[in-house]
């Protein structure tokens, strides 16, 4: 693709109702409000001119009369570390991109501040000054509009260079924050980073993105709404709760709905290609999902996903691995298509990455409603596993349906599973599972309802491995078996409840040490 193909015309459209500061008219929804036209304040908008002082200027002045909306006409503004204030909306008309510049001569961008917490979480969760677009401890900002936020020449890697950036948006310790219309190209690291921040909106934007779409960190009372991320590289709208501000602190009271996102080619989103050219499937490249984790000190509460479409992208995936809580949390309406690896993962770990005084999280009271997955990989199947004498807890799944490759082998059947309670927490850790539908070990209190696993290539794996379950309840469920395959393997199992499934007897067990049921 052509550099040029993401930037917007500079041309001025003959349908603006208004050209100036002070103008009322209202067609592309700004206020009536006096506006700050950077280009009042010197920003050329020509591709060429560095414009971020400018950008700043209009910034500084609308701040000082009490706040307003500092205007980007149509142009290509190049810009350094753009500063928000309280009280400011930055409005990114149609036709305006805002174009993360070179540094030159190791100047640039401004530059990360010390973090005594470093060690806790990746150099991104830890820094937040080196940004495209910045704001700390701001109330009451917005950044809107038609137009494209393109990080350009911000990294994606945690090597950034003297005088360089890698997020495009980022924001610490904020609140009443909307985020809204815009699109964003290369976001570096992430396209927005937004820790600690209250009363946050994102609503409808398009992001194609070389790292995480939606980094949402330590945050109270979100709403992700509308949104289509596209991040084949790494997660495209994910939950997260460092140690990045020193304290653990969960994020809690999340919404995120009618989302989609997707791994395909990079850019192919904006330019509305879709392509997938140049990677085949693979779990250690392809990403795009929602995720909840790594970074998981503070844990996540309170949050509900609902209406997401996942297309060509790794599935859903719930861990909480570092001390954190993760409870009380639904998810419905999926619908999942292409996916490179575990379609669902829960993952309740020991990794630990906090100071000493924190101990294993919990992960509790979930419900998995209404989901719908085609053409899942074959190796991995959907794991939900906790440790040794930390299980989760309270754990439902109704109305769940995968179509999965399939291709297991009957080796793969008897591999044993190691813990890796200390590990990075990613279903490829896991190998090659033993299970081709579900593989559930160290649950509590598990209901599934109207769940029903099939494969499309031929699959000699069972479609159950129970490990270290107590009080699990299954009803209506519906295994595709392979020749000679088990459909449910039980071990360590206590109170199973099987009932009203296709093939097998209704059932209930105390225990089952080592235990197949087969569904005919």
């Amino acid at each position: 693709m052509g550099e040029l193909n993401f930037l917007y015309s500079v041309k001025r459209a003959g349908a603006l109702l208004f050209l100036a500061a002070g103008l009322t008219a209202n067609a592309h929804g700004l206020p009536a409000d006096p506006l700050y036209n950077v280009k009042d304040y010197g920003a050329k908008g020509d591709g060429i001119a560095i414009d971020g002082e400018a950008i700043n200027k209009a910034i500084a002045a609308a701040a000082k009369a009490g706040g307003g909306t500092v205007y980007l006409p149509a142009g290509n503004y190049l810009s350094y570390t753009i500063r928000l204030q309280n009280n400011i909306s930055l409005y990114i008309d149609q036709g305006a991109a805002i174009i993360a510049a070179v540094p030159l001569n190791k100047k640039g961008y401004d530059l990360p501040e010390p973090n005594a917490f470093d060690k806790y979480q990746d150099y991104g969760h830890s820094h937040w000054k080196n940004s495209l677009i910045y704001g700390e401890g701001l109330h009451d900002i917005s950044i809107l509009g038609q137009g494209l936020i393109w990080g350009k020449d911000l990294t994606r890697s945690t090597n950034v260079p003297e005088g360089g950036g890698n997020k495009a948006i980022s924001l610490k310790l904020c609140h009443n924050v909307n985020i809204r219309d815009v699109s964003i190209l290369h976001g570096g690291h992430f396209a927005i980073l937004a820790t600690g921040v209250d009363n946050l909106t994102i609503d409808n934007l398009k992001v194609d993105t070389d790292r995480d779409g939606f980094d949402i960190d330590c945050c109270k009372n979100v709403r992700v709404s509308n949104c289509t991320v596209n991040s084949p590289f790494d997660d495209g709208i994910c939950l997260k709760s460092s140690f990045g501000l020193g304290y653990a602190r969960a994020t809690e009271n999340v919404t995120i709905t009618n989302c989609q996102v997707s791994g395909y080619d990079l850019g192919s989103l904006l330019d509305g290609t879709f392509k997938r050219s140049y990677r085949k499937y693979s779990d250690s490249t392809t990403t795009g999902r929602i995720k909840m984790g790594t970074e998981s000190n503070g844990g996540f509460k309170n949050v509900t996903i609902s209406n997401c479409v996942f297309d060509y992208s790794r599935g859903l995936a719930l861990e909480t691995v570092d001390g954190g809580l993760l409870e009380d949390v639904t998810i419905t309406n999926i619908t999942m298509r292409d996916i490179v690896n575990a379609p669902i993962f829960i993952r309740l770990g020991a990794r630990m990455r906090a100071p000493d005084s924190m101990r294993i999280g919990a992960c509790r009271r979930i419900i998995l409603s209404n989901i719908m997955i085609y053409n899942a990989d074959y190796r991995h199947g959907a794991i939900i596993s906790g440790l040794p004498g930390h299980e989760i807890e309270d754990l439902q799944m109704s109305n769940i349906r995968i179509y999965y490759k399939g291709g297991g082998t009957a080796d793969l059947a008897a591999r044993e599973v190691p813990e890796f309670e200390k590990d990075y927490p990613e279903p490829y850790r896991f190998g090659k599972m033993p299970a081709y539908g579900f593989f559930l070990r160290h649950i509590k209190n598990l209901k599934m309802n109207e769940v029903e696993v099939s494969f499309m290539s031929p699959e000699q794996r069972p479609a159950f491995i129970l490990d270290d379950v107590n009080e699990s309840e299954l009803r209506a469920i519906k295994a595709q078996k392979g020749a000679g395959a088990p459909s449910f393997v039980l071990k360590n199992v206590k109170d199973f409840t099987i009932l009203g499934s296709k093939g097998i007897k209704d059932t209930h067990l105390d225990q089952a040490d080592s235990l197949y049921l087969l569904l005919e």
